[in-house]
């Protein structure tokens, strides 16, 4: 089986695992300048929100209601999806997992912030460790600096992907999410979180170019629109 991970631009993404659609941190048009869709046009089963910062959650609401998916987050941004009239939401919190549709479901520990748009809190942010029923395992980092938690990971099993931002100044750099690919056992990175402002801009392809020769890990650079499968 294979699972198919497109990109929106920024941090957002859609993971098909052939049964079900899952979207990562909704930030679409034309509140996402580099998203290559609208709110309208995406198709969800369950919506995944690392923390609550509005380029991770601006669309949220809007998408949890057009699709009746079911959004899973920490317990205050669920508090605050609840009183948006998002009737389907899955409270979990950092270490926490639980059994879903598409598999299982852990937070993991992400150092960043995570107020809300309307400036309520928005608890404490984190990244997401999926395993997919088949047994596939996907990291989304989500915005955080390294830790070395991330060893952690790597060291629980193999790790089939993991989407590393890489735009620095609001999350960790190029230097430090090679050593985040290398601490969680990465066996194929997709970078994310850059460029989409100029406070965040990178060389996506000379960091994957790098990612390779010093550790030996494939890394693939996915514009808005682009997608990336994996077989297991």
């Amino acid at each position: 089986m294979a699972f198919t991970v497109t990109s929106h631009g920024h941090a957002t993404f859609s993971i098909n695992t052939g049964e079900h659609k899952l979207v990562i941190d909704p930030f679409f048009a034309p509140n996402n300048p580099a998203a290559d869709v609208d709110v309208s046009q995406v198709e969800a089963d369950f919506i995944l929100i690392t923390h609550g910062h509005g380029d991770h959650v601006a669309d949220a609401v809007e998408l949890a209601k057009n699709t009746n998916a079911t959004c899973i987050c920490n317990h205050e941004i669920h508090e605050w999806l609840m009183k948006q009239g998002v009737e389907k939401v899955h409270p979990l919190h950092i270490g926490g997992g639980n059994n879903f549709d598409f598999g299982h479901l852990k937070l993991t520990i992400a150092h960043h912030g995570s107020m809300l748009p309307d400036g309520s809190n928005g608890g404490n942010p984190a990244g997401l460790l999926i395993t997919l029923k088949n047994g596939q395992r996907i990291y989304i980092a989500g915005d955080t600096a390294l830790t070395y938690d991330m060893k952690l990971i790597g060291e629980a099993g193999r790790l089939d992907l993991a989407v590393l931002p890489i735009g620095d100044n609001f999350t960790m750099g190029p230097d430090d999410a090679l050593l985040a690919a290398k601490f969680c056992g990465a066996r194929h990175v997709i970078p994310c979180h850059y460029n989409t402002w100029p406070l965040i801009e990178q060389d996506a392809q000379a960091f994957c170019d790098r990612l390779l020769i010093e550790t030996g890990i494939t890394a693939t650079v996915l514009a808005s629109g682009q997608s990336y499968q994996d077989e297991f």
